[in-house]
Parts: structure tokens; sequence; C-alpha cells
């Protein structure tokens, strides 16, 4: 029961996090990620006591996408702390004391960060109450813990990287803070993969050449995906996202000039040149470079696709989401024109970036499975007990094989 459980709630975190990626999206479509200008404090308020009356136009987008990441980092802690099982419940105890004592500290000492102690102490009393309820269950595999304790980290990592951009007024951290968090998204739903029984269920490896080859391209192509993705995150830092307004030709020509006068004669034409500042010629670039990466990863994922359906038949769970793949990336390709076509509309160019993220996930979904067959055997073995305790994965219908 507490394997399937285990599996659901991180199921739970996963999508928690494909919302907070949402959120984020509109946040930076908007162009409010200056809305709330302090850190971790919204408008000197603790950010849970900021009064509703004042979430109002772009601090709407902004605050919400710090309860939303704090939700989501609360989710990501309770996962780390389930993978250790019965062992995590003296670490919750002594971590729920240390931070009921730094609240009650807080609160005497500061009179005016009672909100930051209360906050403090609620959660120090919550971690410790919970570890008299903690479930008993065995530890998760160490690798599997790890992933936990790195997932932790990373979600840490993340919202400390939002802060920095807001107090430091850096376009370029948000690209990394963008660029992990679709990392971390993968990352959960790798730690939902392996907590189903479909994943430990899966046939012994026999790996072939065949296969090498196979996993080789699914993560050569979930590669150039981060890559695009990482691309896309620094146009959108670089308010590039419209310095080619037509699509699919640029500026009327299949690649537009970038010198200096075509650059000059571009900014006049441009209708929001008073509201926001003049392109460069990098910023064409970027966006050229935008366009080039979708058509080779178009052709990638439909190559990826179609080696899988030739290999391992069109009724392997593998070709099946290769196939899943190829649609998802179609889907892709039409947002980010519309996203053009639109001027940018914030409800277009997020689902972009969902989309992007999805993307992201099945290719790494794909490179995890495949990559399976290329373990020798015995380092996969699971006990009966430990495949029965979890529960099969949604994704496919029962008794389905999986891969070769």
């Amino acid at each position: 029961m507490n394997g399937r459980a285990l599996h659901y709630f991180a199921l739970l975190t996963s999508l928690a996090t494909l919302a907070l990626l949402g959120v984020g999206g509109l946040v930076t479509s908007h162009g409010v990620g200056m809305a709330v200008p302090d850190w971790p404090n919204t408008y000197g308020y603790n950010m849970f006591f900021f009064p509703v009356s004042q979430w109002v136009g772009g601090i709407f987008y902004e605050h919400t996408h710090r309860l939303v990441a704090s939700g989501v980092g609360l989710l990501t802690g309770i996962l780390a702390l389930w993978l250790y099982g019965r062992t995590a419940r003296p670490f919750m105890r002594w971590s729920g004391l240390t931070l009921l004592f730094l609240g009650l500290a807080t609160s005497l000492a500061f009179a005016r960060r009672w909100a930051d102690g209360l906050v403090l102490g609620i959660a120090g009393t919550a971690l410790f109450g919970a570890s008299f309820a903690w479930p008993r269950c065995e530890p998760s595999q160490r690798w599997l813990r790890r992933c936990g304790v790195v997932a932790f980290l990373a979600v840490v990592l993340q919202g400390v990287l939002g802060g920095l951009r807001v107090v430091l007024y850096r376009d370029a951290i948000g690209i990394f803070h963008a660029t992990l968090a679709q990392l971390f998204f993968v990352l959960i739903c790798a730690i939902a993969l392996f907590t189903s029984r479909w994943w430990h269920n899966l046939p012994a490896p026999a790996a072939s050449r065949a296969d090498v080859r196979l996993t080789c391209f699914f993560t050569a192509t979930t590669v150039l995906i981060l890559a695009q993705l990482v691309l896309g995150a620094t146009m959108r830092h670089q308010h590039a996202g419209l310095a080619i307004p037509d699509f699919p030709l640029a500026y009327g020509k299949v690649w537009p000039a970038i010198d200096a006068a075509s650059v000059e004669q571009y900014n006049q034409q441009r209708m929001e040149i008073l509201s926001v500042n003049p392109i460069t010629a990098l910023q064409i670039v970027l966006q050229m470079a935008h366009r080039m990466f979708a058509l080779l990863i178009l052709a990638a994922v439909a190559g990826s696709a179609w080696s899988a359906c030739k290999q391992l038949g069109k009724e392997n769970f593998s070709s099946k989401l290769a196939l899943a793949w190829l649609v998802l990336i179609f889907a892709q390709v039409l947002l980010g024109a519309g996203t053009i076509w639109s001027n940018k509309a914030a409800d277009i160019a997020t689902a972009h970036v969902l989309i992007g993220a999805l993307s992201l996930a099945a290719g790494s979904f794909l490179s995890i499975v495949s990559l399976r067959n290329l373990i020798p055997a015995r380092r996969l073995t699971e006990s009966s007990s430990v495949a029965r305790a979890l529960p099969p994965s949604p994704f496919v219908a029962p008794g389905a094989s999986g891969v070769r």
C-alpha cells in the first residue's frame, strides 16, 4: 500500500510541477517578473501573509508563482522523505524541533518578524507531528533515495535563483532559472516512473546493436530538445521572442539581413518600438537559430518514431510513446508559429512552454526505458514483493509488455 501511495504522490508532485511551469510561463509572457521587487518577502510582508486585496495586476501572477513554487517545494520535501521510509522518522523529529525552536527564537528576538517565526513554528510542529504517523515502509533503493535528495536540493536552488533574479535584476539568472525548472520536472517524472510497478515488471533486458542505436537516437534527440528549451529561455529573457514578426518567412526572406542598416530599418517598422527595447542583430540570430533547431528536432523525432516502429513494432509501448512524442513536437511547432502570429499572446506562449516541457519529459522517458536494455540484468533484479507493492503504470494498459 505504501508503495502504491508513494507512486501516486510522485505523480501528484509531477503534475504540480507542470502547473508551476505554466504559472512561471504566464509571469514571463506577461512581462511581470519584477512586479514584486523584493524577496523572499512580498512588499515587506511574509509571502504567506500578503493581503489578498493587493493581489492585483502583475502582482497577482508573480505572487501566485511564488506560492505555487512553495507548494511544489513542500511536495518535493515530502517525496524525498517518503523515499527514505521509516528511517526518515528521527530526522523529521529533530528537524521539526529545530524549526520550532528557530520560530520561537525569531518571534521573541525580532518582534517585527513574528510572521516569519510563526511560519517556522508551524512547519516545525507539522514536521515533528508527522514523524509519529510517518509510513513504516522500507527505504527505497539507495540510488532512488539520492534522486529524491537531488530533487529537493534542485527545488531549493530553483527558489534561490528566482529570488536572485529579482534582487539582482539579472536576465541571465532567469535563463538558468528556466532551464533548471525543465530539468527538475524531468527528474520528478523519472521518480514517478521508478516508483511504478510497471517499471519493476519490465522484462529482463536483452540488449542488441539495434537497441544501442535506438537508445543513442532517443538520447541525442532529447539533448537537442533541452538545447532548444535553453535557447527559447534565452530568447524570452532577452525579450527576443518577437524580434522577427512574421512566420514562416523572416522579414519576407528565408534568412533576414542582419547588417546595421537592415536592423535599423526593422526597428523603424516595429509597431511596439515605443513599449519595448529596439531589437538587435543578436536577437534576430537567436530567433532564427530557434527556428532551425525546431526543424532539426522535428526531423529527429520523426526519425526516432520511425526507427522505433520498425525495430520494436507498432504495438510496442516505446513505439507508441515515440509517436505521441512526434505529435507533441508538431503541436510545439504550431504553438511557436501561433506565438508569432498572435503577437506573443500570453496563453499561447505559455502553452508553447508547457508542450516543450512535456516533449523533454517524453524524450527522457524513452531514453530511460531504452537505456535499461543496456544495463546488465543482474543490476536490475528486484524482489517480487517490491513489484507487487507498486501500482501499475497509468500510461499503459494492463498486460502491456513494455519494451522488448
